[in-house]
């Protein structure tokens, strides 16, 4: 079975106890060190128990990180833009493919015009 690189993963690699702070800053793309500020900020401020509580239910849970999930660090950040926004994720990635359309498009153009054998036989195939 596949990983998938949408999923919650604890981080034990990165992480300090179990790797659940590690895990959501992958998995967000924040930085891990103010993951866990907010972790015990938010502890502090009156969530006692129920922050220890989600904290070793995601220790129960979630499955550790695989190894080798992303191919490099550029995989890793459009990832964690799919999982944060996929919308925009999409977007980029529709206009990547068009602007590499029209790039073909242009090439397409200036070469057989330029080329008049090339393009005697691209009229040919037509």
């Amino acid at each position: 079975m596949t990983a998938r690189r949408t999923k919650f993963y604890l981080n034990k690699a990165n992480g300090k106890w179990s790797g659940v702070c590690a895990g959501i800053a992958d998995y967000s793309g924040i930085d891990v060190v103010w993951v866990r500020v907010g972790a015990v900020l938010i502890t502090l401020m009156g969530a006692f128990p129920w922050t220890l509580i989600a904290y070793f239910a995601a220790v129960y849970f979630a499955d550790d990180k695989p190894k080798g999930l992303y191919s490099d660090r550029d995989d890793e950040k459009f990832w964690q833009g799919v999982r944060t926004n996929p919308t925009r994720s999409t977007r980029d990635v529709r206009s990547k493919f068009r602007d590499i359309d029209r790039r073909l498009a242009d090439i397409e153009i200036y070469y057989p015009s330029r080329n008049t054998r090339l393009a005697d036989e691209i009229d040919s195939l037509r």
